[in-house]
């Protein structure tokens, strides 16, 4: 069996970045490892998301990335983010994956928003 346990991103909107994530439901810490660069990490989710600044070869972030996740209600999300200048991609619809949104971060990757069938969503 595999799980995933860490996605990082890296961006030149750090604080942003962080605000965006935190709209979609996540809590950060904002720290550093060492002799590493500030940045934030995600603390009690699975897998733990962190936002990275940019590495110092980098000019512009990755928007090739998608990422996806489950959560409570997308549609409400979706109006958090747009309010944050995030970008509707597609309007939530019922999917064979489920009820689903996909709006765009910051730098342009693409979030697909999930409904949850969780029973702790219920």
């Amino acid at each position: 069996m595999i799980s995933c346990n860490l996605i990082v991103i890296r961006t030149n909107k750090l604080h942003e970045q962080a605000q965006f994530y935190t709209a979609l439901g996540f809590e950060f810490e904002y720290h550093q490892h060492g002799n590493g660069p500030m940045h934030y990490a995600s603390k009690g989710t699975t897998p733990t998301l962190e936002i990275y600044p940019l590495l110092k070869s980098q000019t512009i972030p990755d928007a090739s990335t998608r990422l996806g996740f489950s959560v409570e209600n997308p549609d409400i999300i979706v109006q958090s983010i747009l309010s944050l200048g995030g970008n509707l991609v597609t309007p939530g619809a019922d999917t064979p994956w489920g009820y689903t949104a996909v709006i765009a971060d910051l730098d342009g990757r693409k979030i697909e928003l999930v409904k949850s069938t969780s029973s702790a969503f219920k």
